[in-house]
């Protein structure tokens, strides 16, 4: 604060800045808020409900968000992963996980590609995909849901937007919502990850609010503040903030301390220096838990028979870039895959394939399969980009792949693949 004549001078929201404190109250829960999320009433982009271990789950719903304006209905199976309807009475090898790319939100149960893959494959997909989560999240509702409902193969879908979200663990951090706008997209809490790719640091963290009663404490501006006043996504954020507000010099000396925290040594003094190191730290530290994360699906496959088969997806920007430009933000990770020599799909080199067939520019080419999410045309080309890489792990193959003659694949074999010789 500066002085003109021994009086203090008043400094303008402007020259301040965003303050951790001052952004975080604008993202707080109300009590009837917090109680939404426990009941499942009025919460999320599609239905959904807290769970202590996850974050949360999504619930039946039906939102008027599809395609040509249409309502998609989500309903889901007793095991919680949503509705299988085909194939529903033979025994499921196959279960999916990730955010919405997987979940397949803004398109109706059936028309999801794991079901378009069912249809084709002749055997049932089993979909416990959740809107808005990490890989971390991911891969820990995968623990839980295979010691419950346990497939041979596994398929984990890794989305653009994934990797950061392993960051923070308050999913609304990333999303804030003025106070005078609907609060229901905001989400709670969740389980994440704190790394440091310089010193190969990574520490998994628990829910910070575990229990139901604990949500309330997201009302409470002092807990809030007290405990997500240091998240790395938070200070990533401000400094974004103080872009936008023409105070960047605020967020100077804050992101080159944490720039040298993790091993990189940037100075860093004009608003162009303060946007790379921040794409820097971000993307650096995102992939890196991916990865981490990835070793840890991996361990977990080994230990339990499983084959885990990875699908890279992309928000329609990242995937506009890449078939444009050549650029990947993500090619750190898909080289890490490579060393690694684990099966994936890449959907980027299917749509850069499936884009030559087309005279057409990128943006009016994506604009055939993505609605926000993939529509149910995108949801069709997921399938299909999926489905020969999944066929090539599958022992026995499914009926569709099958080499016995059709007429002797025997009916216990149709209800059970495993038993297809």
């Amino acid at each position: 604060m500066g002085r003109v004549q021994g009086v203090p001078r008043l400094v303008s929201n402007r020259e301040k800045g965003m303050d951790a404190k001052s952004y975080l109250e604008r993202i707080l829960y109300t009590r009837g808020e917090a109680a939404n999320w426990l009941a499942g009433v009025d919460t999320g982009y599609i239905g959904e409900k807290y769970d202590a271990d996850v974050g949360w789950v999504p619930h039946t719903s039906r939102f008027r968000h599809g395609v040509d304006g249409c309502v998609c209905e989500y309903t889901y199976d007793p095991s919680g992963s949503r509705r299988m309807t085909l194939y529903g009475d033979r025994t499921c090898r196959i279960n999916t996980y990730g955010n919405s790319f997987t979940h397949c939100d803004q398109v109706s149960d059936s028309e999801t590609w794991q079901e378009k893959l069912a249809a084709h494959l002749c055997e049932p997909v089993r979909n416990f995909g959740v809107s808005g989560h990490s890989v971390y999240q991911a891969y820990l509702r995968m623990k839980r849901e295979e010691a419950r409902t346990s497939a041979r193969y596994v398929i984990l879908n890794i989305y653009s937007d994934d990797h950061s979200r392993n960051l923070y663990g308050w999913a609304s951090i990333a999303a804030p919502r003025p106070k005078a706008e609907s609060q229901t997209l905001r989400r709670p809490t969740k389980p994440y990850v704190k790394v440091n790719p310089a010193r190969g640091e990574f520490l998994e963290l628990p829910n910070p609010c575990p229990t139901p009663e604990s949500l309330l404490n997201l009302c409470d501006l002092d807990w809030v503040h007290e405990h997500f006043k240091d998240d790395f996504r938070l200070k990533i954020i401000l400094a974004q903030e103080n872009i936008k507000r023409g105070t960047p010099e605020n967020s100077y000396e804050e992101i080159a301390s944490l720039a040298r925290e993790q091993g990189i040594e940037s100075r860093i003094d004009s608003v162009t220096r303060l946007t790379a190191a921040l794409q820097q730290l971000y993307t650096r530290a995102a992939l890196f838990s991916t990865m981490r994360i990835v070793e840890k699906v991996e361990e977990f496959a080994a230990a339990h028979g499983k084959t885990v088969l990875y699908v890279l997806s992309y928000t329609v920007a990242d995937a506009a870039t890449a078939l444009g430009t050549g650029y990947r933000f993500d090619q750190e990770f898909l080289d890490f895959l490579k060393h690694k020599a684990l099966p994936y799909v890449d959907d980027l080199e299917f749509h850069k394939a499936d884009l030559n067939r087309y005279k057409l520019d990128v943006n009016s080419y994506l604009s055939r399969y993505y609605i926000g999410h993939y529509n149910p045309l995108g949801n069709f080309f997921q399938a299909f980009a999926v489905k020969g890489s999944l066929t090539q792990i599958l022992e026995p193959k499914p009926i569709a792949y099958s080499e016995v003659r059709s007429d002797r694949i025997t009916n216990d074999a149709i209800v059970n693949p495993g038993k297809l010789k």
